[in-house]
């Protein structure tokens, strides 16, 4: 009976409640619930910027047509979406339909008050209200929203916005944020659940999100960032496929704000999975020309070893470039994976197929509002009717990159207007290109210095570069000045001068200062991809000044000034994954100077060098290194000058003084430096349990090397053995805010009696 009632009094409501809308619509709408008779006009009433005639434009009626509730209710509609209007009514009088509306007034300027982490011109650009905009509730209320969201971005959940809205004459209005940023939201606690094959601690090096510390003042890792977490969800599952475990998951990542809403506590839950090893890793291609065993060394996934996802990804970077070169433009290699689960394994098969046939149609750049774009294009490896290649694309935006004039560099590809063809889109955030630094500072083999120096690296967007340096210490003051072109003519043909003028104190290893002006001028060029050849012609002004009484007659000999004029040459071949900090791959060198071009100084120079780095894959973050460098010189003529021979020791060669190793006499025990030289380094670097953002790494290092020659023959009371000397040293390197620090303790294991030790070598810089 209960559920008979019920049913009964759900007609009664239904027309109560439809009774009800039908006297609403004749309160309203009093003179248009009745559809009969026609509309004669239509007047319009409060417009005072807008045309009368735009008004009636968004009507769903007009004059002659029948009064039509829905078409009117329509108008209204159409009115109020507008956003034009703060108001709208309309009403009957007699035949004529009277629309009165009352504008949204006009904004007439929009201000920030109260903000100092992030500015004015940065909020300007996010809200959508700006000076002779239309003002509207939901624009000020979506702008509101807007800058909270740049603040929790900046991790201040703390912050609050209030609008408030100064009413002006002719219907303006200011609009005014008055903000409270608060303090930076921190976070407190990164927990792991579900976790078993690592610890907590290594899971958090592997995220970008980090636990708050007092030596994270130069670093925003710690403040919460939605946008950094979601991105943690997927450097975990990087870290997962490379280490095995192809079945990783993230279940879920929660932030919860306590209730003073001053930090977060971050939780990711996490499943491992099982984890696998490579199994049968081939090739499989459709070419019947190209030969696969050719390809195999190209494949760096080896059968047996964990698996690893990112040498998938090299593995067909490598295979791309490797097709390419064979003369395959058009190539798309897959991956096949079959996963065995109850072996463990993965078996990998990389097929090589027929890719589209696409060509470039166009290159766009966007975000370059002061380089120009010849600057960038010069720097792609494609150009409008290229055969598109992703290995070219890839290596392009790397070389844009590495022109370090921008903050973000996002290269990609859409369809163009054929099937065939495709749009490159550039699209670039430029950066600071100007560098003005103080520099202060410390060195064993230098003492306290000081430097000043003035740089831009993208004078008027055009890429080029222009640096003057002044620098000071205990030991040399040096000036230069030095201006390059990177695509002298419009070709890949760098051209460069340089201006210099040095005074350096060598009498504590020779006895003697040296005062040096002069100059030069240099071309570079690419022979290959990795291989650059640059020339360069010097002419300067030597002269040995303030020899000591009794300094050696060798260095006496030489006192008074000269003039050197040389040609020189040097090949640079770079296969380093980054030439600043490498990790991974090597470089060598080859440079010759001739000087006899005119002037007092004859002489011929040559250097040779290189090195190699290795990570080692069982322990991350642990680089091997060897690198060296040899070089010989001769007198045309006539014998090299002392500030022109080769010097071992300090800087090149931890554990002996600077000059300590090399020709000496005996007698004064003055560096007489060598025409003759090699030195070796085999170095171990580690981190030392430090969060990695602190950049402090150990270094474990021998070294080998000689100095000798000091003339072409044997002269009495000189010391000048070819014997090889040999170091052994540990160290610290730390990549401070304020510049690079280095501390090395290095014992001479192998010397001779007259060679000059240091045990002890420190080096430290700062620019602020």
């Amino acid at each position: 009976m209960k559920r008979l009632r019920q049913s009964r009094r759900i007609p009664g409501l239904l027309a109560l409640v439809l009774g009800a809308g039908i006297a609403l619509a004749g309160l309203v709408y009093p003179s248009l619930a009745k559809a009969q008779g026609t509309i004669e006009a239509i007047k319009i009433e409060g417009s005072q910027r807008i045309e009368p005639e735009t008004v009636r434009s968004y009507l769903s009626v007009k004059p002659g047509d029948s009064y039509d509730v829905e078409k009117v209710n329509a108008s209204l509609k159409s009115l109020f979406a507008t956003g034009l209007f703060a108001d709208v009514t309309l009403r009957r009088e007699g035949d004529t339909l009277v629309v009165r509306v009352v504008e949204n007034p006009i904004v007439n300027r929009v201000a920030f008050e109260g903000n100092r982490k992030i500015e004015s011109k940065n909020m300007e650009g996010e809200v959508s209200l700006r000076a002779r905009v239309v003002y509207t509730r939901t624009k000020v209320q979506n702008d509101t929203k807007r800058i909270l969201d740049l603040y929790r971005r900046s991790g201040r959940f703390a912050a609050t916005v209030e609008p408030k809205i100064i009413q002006l004459d002719q219907n303006r209005v200011d609009v005014v944020y008055e903000i409270n940023e608060g303090a930076v939201t921190a976070v407190s606690s990164i927990r792991f659940i579900g976790n078993r094959a690592y610890n907590d601690s290594k899971l958090r090096a592997a995220i970008q999100t980090k636990e708050t510390a007092w030596y994270r003042i130069f670093s925003t890792d710690d403040n919460y960032d939605p946008d950094r977490l979601t991105f943690d969800r997927e450097l975990l599952r990087r870290f997962y496929l490379r280490e095995g475990y192809a079945d990783f998951r993230v279940v879920s990542a929660v932030a919860e704000l306590t209730p003073d809403r001053s930090s977060f506590f971050i939780t990711f839950t996490v499943d491992e999975g099982d984890r696998y090893k490579f199994g049968v890793v081939d090739l499989s291609t459709q070419f019947k020309t190209l030969d696969l065993n050719a390809l195999r060394g190209s494949v760096i996934a080896v059968e047996g070893n964990w698996y690893n996802a990112d040498l998938i990804e090299k593995t067909i970077t490598k295979l791309t470039d490797a097709v390419g070169d064979l003369g395959f433009a058009f190539v798309d290699i897959q991956p096949t994976i079959d996963r065995d689960r109850d072996k463990k394994v993965i078996n990998v098969t990389f097929d090589i197929q027929e890719g589209p046939r696409v060509f470039v149609e166009r290159i766009d750049i966007v975000g370059n509002y002061r380089t120009l774009d010849r600057v960038i294009r010069r720097e792609f490896r494609l150009v409008e009717g290229d055969a598109f290649s992703t290995a070219k694309l890839r290596r392009s935006r790397q070389r844009v990159q590495n022109l370090g004039f921008f903050k973000k560099v996002d290269v990609s590809n859409v369809p163009g207007t054929d099937p065939d063809k495709t749009v490159v889109q550039v699209e670039v955030e430029e950066q600071s290109t100007g560098e003005i630094s103080v520099g202060a500072g410390f060195s064993s083999s230098e003492g306290a210095l000081a430097d000043l120096s003035v740089r831009e690296r993208n004078l008027l967007g055009r890429g080029q570069d222009l640096r003057t340096k002044f620098r000071v210490s205990q030991k040399t003051t040096e000036f230069d000045v030095g201006f390059t072109e990177p695509y002298f003519l419009d070709r890949d043909l760098s051209a460069g001068i340089d201006l210099f003028r040095v005074t350096r104190d060598n009498t504590d290893t020779s006895s003697y200062e040296l005062k040096a002006i002069g100059g030069g001028f240099r071309l570079g060029y690419s022979i290959t991809e990795n291989l650059r050849h640059t020339t360069r012609y010097v002419l300067r002004q030597d002269e040995i000044t303030n020899i000591d009484a009794d300094a050696s007659r060798f260095i006496r000999e030489q006192e008074g000034s000269s003039i050197t004029s040389l040609v020189g040459y040097t090949l640079f071949y770079d296969r380093l994954d980054n030439r600043q900090d490498p990790t991974d791959g090597y470089y060598l060198s080859f440079s010759q100077d001739f000087a006899g071009l005119g002037g007092d100084v004859q002489y011929l120079k040559t250097k040779a060098g290189g090195g190699t780095y290795w990570p080692i894959p069982v322990w991350d973050k642990w680089i091997f290194s060897l690198t060296g460098e040899a070089g010989y010189m001769t007198g045309l003529g006539e014998r090299v000058r002392i500030n022109d021979r080769f010097f071992l020791g300090g800087d090149n060669f931890k554990g002996f003084a600077t000059g300590g190793v090399g020709p000496r006499d005996t007698v004064t025990q003055d560096a007489l430096g060598g025409q003759r030289f090699y030195v070796g380094t085999a170095e171990l670097t580690f981190p030392l349990g430090f969060p990695d953002e602190l950049g402090v790494s150990g270094k474990a290092f021998t070294t080998v090397g000689s100095a000798w020659g000091a003339s072409e023959d044997s002269e009495p009371g000189v010391a000048d053995p070819k014997t090889p000397r040999a170091s052994i040293g540990v160290g610290a390197a730390w990549k401070s805010p304020f510049g690079p620090i280095r501390i090395d303790l290095a014992k001479a294991v192998v010397k001779q009696d007259f060679d000059q030790t240091q045990f002890f070598h420190f080096s430290f810089g700062t620019r602020f």
